[in-house]
């Protein structure tokens, strides 16, 4: 089991709103979606795009690199490219889809913790 440190302030991050953040050395994507918070890896393992830059729609973050997208509430691959038909298929041979590390959040007050 870990520890967990402090990411951030619930005030610090609007409904719908991500930031990367560095805890414990690691870089983390820290999201909100409604009153949830959420914390994965912040490179995405297709082809290394900072998530944080990506788009946030519930609790999908889609990749700004080639549209890879996953769910932040258990990391899981939604959609590994945007590639189209045949090149996607190839893609998927070439680097298999991975989910992305997820780690636990709490909250202890108004502070943000993520378990590292």
């Amino acid at each position: 089991m870990g520890k967990f440190v402090e990411a951030g302030r619930k005030d610090e991050l609007a409904e719908g709103g991500m930031k990367e953040v560095t805890a414990d050395g690691r870089e983390i994507l820290l999201a909100r979606a409604g009153d949830a918070f959420y914390a994965v890896d912040s490179t995405c393992p297709h082809m290394g795009g900072n998530l944080s830059k990506g788009k946030l729609e519930g609790t999908i973050v889609t990749c700004p690199v080639h549209g890879s997208q996953f769910d932040l509430s258990d990391g899981h691959v939604i959609r590994w490219t945007n590639f189209p038909g045949l090149v996607s298929s190839v893609a998927k041979v070439i680097k298999r889809p991975r989910p992305l590390k997820t780690y636990a959040v709490k909250l202890e007050g108004d502070r943000i913790l993520i378990e590292v």
